[in-house]
């Protein structure tokens, strides 16, 4: 029987088709507004050593984002939040992984927005692999994480009321990545 080190020892490439990057903040201290991004490119590198050394790079297209309202699409393209003319992209490399337990386990990581980079760490499950109808061989995960806006100097603050703002500073974020074998 292949354990999941056996299965999964080689280099990935992150299927966007069947990725899924979104995120969530709240909005008029009464609600969350959502929004996605469109996954340009991802590699996953496992070692024999398998999930607990490896290592993945995901780059995000900023300026895909899709909050299901045109003019929300704009303002986060704009200078006030992801200023995707001057930074066209997201990105995260990581860095190493911690409280592995085979399916479940935090990846570490530096995440860069607005060409600004901190450490994050991302809740991580290993969703299994499979070879899939057509002969690849695939692999998922789900990650989730939460990021204070402000540390990316994404500072935009309109307020209302005593003390409330438009746009909260935590963005949560949510990663559901499919990754197929290169051969």
């Amino acid at each position: 029987m292949s354990t999941p080190t056996t299965v999964l020892t080689g280099t990935w490439v992150g299927d966007a088709v069947h990725s899924d990057v979104s995120f969530k903040v709240r909005h008029m201290a009464v609600g969350k507004a959502k929004g996605t991004f469109a996954l340009e490119s991802a590699t996953l590198t496992v070692p024999e050593a398998g999930l607990a050394e490896a290592s993945v790079t995901a780059v995000i297209d900023a300026a895909s984002v899709d909050t299901k309202q045109e003019q929300r699409n704009e303002h986060v393209k704009s200078p006030d939040f992801l200023h995707v003319e001057q930074y066209p992209s997201l990105k995260f490399v990581s860095t190493g992984v911690k409280n592995f337990d085979g399916d479940e386990f935090i990846l570490v990581g530096d995440l860069t927005i607005r060409g600004i980079t901190r450490s994050v760490e991302l809740e991580t499950e290993f969703l299994g692999a499979t070879t899939d109808a057509y002969g690849a061989e695939r692999a998922g995960f789900s990650a989730t994480t939460s990021i204070s806006r402000k540390e990316f100097e994404v500072s935009f603050n309109a307020a209302f009321g005593a003390g409330n703002s438009v746009v909260s500073d935590k963005v949560e974020i949510a990663l559901e990545l499919e990754f197929t074998k290169s051969a």
